[in-house]
């Protein structure tokens, strides 16, 4: 196969105050695109200058990745919040980090959800078609990244939205190509070697081999590389030449 492409992304500026958790700056000279936190699930306001101004300065381009408003279950905790309130929350998120990003020279070039909002709206339809109602009302018809096959990718094409596949080369997906939840055992993958090779599968072969072993078809656009794991910067390098290497050329998709 000739020809492949694949972006990189990663959560960024997932800090808080004096708190940091994602080494933002290596990680910027390894990805093509970075899901800046907006204040809800981790991030203030310098902080998310800071993710901007270096992304503008390395050309990779900046996602806003919003969430419930959870700080202290960082985005992770399941929660119910109507519609309306949602759809402005997202756009909220949007906006502060658009302010950040045109004051760097660029500009939010997509929306993810992260976390519990993330899972939620692959089945959910509410609240899928909530987030994309967010996205219209920041603005700028931006694409929304997110797994395959999701109620937000189908909300987001009904609304004319670009709707950007998304898979994971560090966890573990059930048979019909969700993510294993996060409490059960083996949900990420923490060897390197695996984390690569999975990876590369990905996106050369377009498949995964679910927890179950069976095989899972999944074509996407982008791959996520998590800024929160141990080593996560040597982890990153080490899939980008991975897959550099196998002839996949690494690009963003915004």
């Amino acid at each position: 196969m000739s020809g492949v492409s694949i972006d990189l992304n990663a959560d960024l500026g997932e800090g808080f105050g004096r708190w940091t958790l994602t080494d933002d700056e290596r990680l910027l000279s390894v990805v093509t695109s970075a899901n800046v936190a907006c204040g809800f699930h981790a991030g203030d306001a310098v902080t998310m200058r800071r993710v901007c101004a270096l992304a503008a300065e390395r050309g990779v381009r900046i996602g806003a990745q919003v969430s419930y408003r959870d700080l202290a279950g960082f985005g992770r905790r399941a929660m119910d919040v109507p519609a309306e309130e949602l759809a402005a929350e997202v756009a909220y998120q949007i906006g502060a980090l658009e302010v950040f990003a045109r004051a760097a020279g660029s500009r939010v070039a997509y929306v993810k959800p992260h976390g519990a909002l993330y899972n939620r709206v692959v089945r959910d339809a509410e609240q899928a078609a909530a987030v994309v109602d967010g996205v219209l009302l920041a603005g700028g018809g931006l694409p929304v990244l997110g797994l395959p096959g999701s109620r937000l990718h189908e909300a987001a094409e009904r609304a004319g939205l670009p709707a950007v596949a998304e898979a994971f080369g560090d966890r573990a997906y059930r048979a019909d190509g969700s993510l294993l939840p996060r409490g059960r055992e083996g949900a990420v993958v923490h060897d390197p070697d695996v984390v690569v090779e999975r990876s590369v599968t990905l996106v050369r072969e377009g498949a995964v081999t679910a927890h179950c072993g069976t095989a899972v078809a999944v074509r996407a656009r982008s791959l996520c590389l998590h800024g929160d794991t141990p080593g996560a910067v040597e982890l990153a390098r080490r899939v980008r030449a991975g897959l550099e290497s196998a002839g996949v050329t690494v690009r963003a998709f915004a």
